[in-house]
């Protein structure tokens, strides 16, 4: 019943967003200019919460949009109906709904569903993860100066040491593929699948990734916070790689290489 509710609730999230995608809505900023919510957000989120009250009304939610609805309850669903909403707005199809499933505070199940790519990733605590019930597996890329990397960054930051700007330049300046998509669960996915090796963020908040992050553990690769600790939906950076790469990728992002 969980997981044919985490189908059904990441599928009705979807769903809104085709409805709306290059159509006309409203568009607000939040903590600043750019960074947006549009009724399609908040549309997909009514739709992801009415399918999950059906089955599980008493457990606990947390939203981008809504924030917290706490109970008491040992399952919590930590959802971003819209992951990527800059590109939806701008009718870049690289933009999707997200949804992690916590039990007694590990995550079990997580599903990432872009579509406008008709891509829906899965994955389940202890039996791999999926793309469209493909099984997916990580990259076998062991050299850091030969991967192909995906980040994104913050709409505000202090300017200190390491920061994104650093890191990037650091990349950039040895002519190393590095991408920015928009969307942190896709770029988990993507590592997850096979397309990037590694990725990197300084700043995220739990909806973001925590589907993504257990699709790549559950995929083979490595998620860790910069620091290179087991990564908690609950810490604001995160490193996920192949595995190989990891502690390269690490030790960059450290200032150590």
């Amino acid at each position: 019943m969980l997981k044919s509710t985490l189908l059904k609730a990441t599928q009705a999230g979807g769903k809104v967003l085709q409805q709306y995608f290059n159509g006309s809505f409203q568009i607000s900023s939040k903590s600043s200019v750019n960074d947006l919510v549009t009724e399609a957000d908040k549309n997909a989120e009514t739709a992801i919460f009415s399918a999950i009250r059906e089955n599980f009304p008493q457990h606990f939610i947390l939203s981008e949009e809504s924030g917290e609805l706490s109970t008491d309850s040992n399952v919590k669903w930590i959802i971003d109906p819209l992951d990527g909403t800059v590109n939806f707005a701008h009718g870049i199809p690289i933009c999707c709904t997200s949804i992690g499933v916590e039990q007694d505070g590990e995550m079990v199940m997580g599903a990432v569903y872009n579509p406008f790519m008709n891509e829906f990733f899965f994955a389940e605590k202890g039996k791999g993860a999926t793309l469209n019930d493909k099984p997916i597996r990580i990259s076998a890329k062991e050299d850091l100066n030969k991967a192909c990397l995906v980040t994104g960054f913050p709409y505000t930051w202090e300017d200190s040491e390491n920061n994104p700007i650093t890191i990037f330049e650091h990349f950039v300046k040895k002519g190393q593929p590095v991408r920015r998509l928009g969307s942190a669960a896709i770029d988990l996915c993507w590592v997850a699948c096979g397309r990037f090796d590694g990725f990197y963020e300084h700043s995220l908040n739990a909806w973001d990734a925590a589907a993504g992050f257990l699709i790549v553990e559950e995929a083979g690769g490595k998620v860790t916070d910069f620091s290179g600790k087991r990564y908690s939906p609950y810490q604001r950076t995160l490193i996920a790689t192949n595995g190989l790469i990891h502690q390269s990728l690490v030790d960059v992002v450290n200032g150590k290489r």
